[in-house]
């Protein structure tokens, strides 16, 4: 659930804007200045969001995104910082349920829900990006599993997203690597379907929203569910597991020396223990 900036306040007002174009939903993480870090508040207040769409009869099409310049840089990692120093496994915990949660919802969701990736989508908010059905990337979006700089493990339904769309060499390479890709290298893996100029993201994607919002609800609901909805216990799996071996890193000292690192700037020194 990596990666966030060091410590900076949190932009006030909800964690999650809402705004209707007709029958287009549009929730934007509001985090900005963390580049819509999660914490347990954001990831809490998106499941609701979600699933207040997911029951609104007036809602055709959601576009999930973030303010300012980033789409979602992953956990907060001053928290999970502070929480490890703690050995306050419970924040995690919490975090993790939460993000399980948006996932599970995402994936039961009748209506369709694109992801407009305006800036960096980096650990668990590129494995957000993944749980939607269509992604639209900016030019200057980036997409990195980035969980092992900092000796954490993927989350978010990683494990079971992304080798689906990229195969589980590239997908077990992309996780060990924690390499960065920019937009044009993950439309070429198939991890993005849509690159555009950054200043035409809000026009291609609400052009996006409205066709899929005229689609037929019924019809978009059964292509769902067969696209989904059949593998839903098999992602329920995927996300305990992850959680499990999520808890198991985050006790580590790896990821002690992983997140010290960080915040110091300099390269970690993992030991594997």
């Amino acid at each position: 659930m990596t990666q966030a900036a060091p410590a900076e306040q949190n932009t006030a007002g909800p964690a999650v804007l809402e705004a209707r174009e007709g029958a287009v939903l549009t929730l934007t993480m509001n985090r900005p200045v963390r580049l819509n870090a999660l914490d347990t508040q954001l990831a809490t207040a998106l499941v609701q969001a979600l699933q207040r769409a997911g029951e609104d009869g007036t809602v055709r099409a959601i576009v999930l995104t973030g303010a300012g310049r980033g789409f979602c840089s992953g956990g907060d990692l001053a928290l999970l910082r502070d929480a490890r120093e703690r050995n306050a496994a419970a924040e995690l915990q919490a975090l993790l349920h939460a993000g399980a949660e948006i996932v599970l919802t995402l994936g039961q969701m009748p209506k369709p829900v694109i992801a407009a990736v305006n800036g960096p989508a980096a650990g668990a908010g590129m494995n957000l990006a993944l749980a939607c059905d269509i992604r639209i990337a900016s030019d200057r979006a980036t997409f990195a599993q980035s969980f092992a700089r900092v000796g954490l493990t993927p989350d978010f339904g990683g494990t079971w997203l992304l080798p689906r769309l990229v195969g589980p060499g590239r997908a077990a390479e992309l996780f060990m690597t924690a390499d960065t890709l920019n937009a044009e290298e993950a439309q070429r893996m198939g991890i993005v379907d849509h690159v555009v100029p950054y200043d035409s993201l809000e026009r291609e994607v609400a052009a996006m929203a409205l066709r899929l919002a005229a689609a037929p609800p019924l019809v978009v609901r059964g292509i769902k569910q067969s696209l989904h909805g059949a593998h839903i216990e098999e992602v329920r799996r995927a996300l305990l597991e992850e959680e499990r071996l999520q808890e198991e890193c985050f006790r580590s000292e790896d990821c002690a020396e992983g997140l010290r690192a960080f915040f110091e700037k300099r390269t970690p020194k993992f030991q594997g223990k």
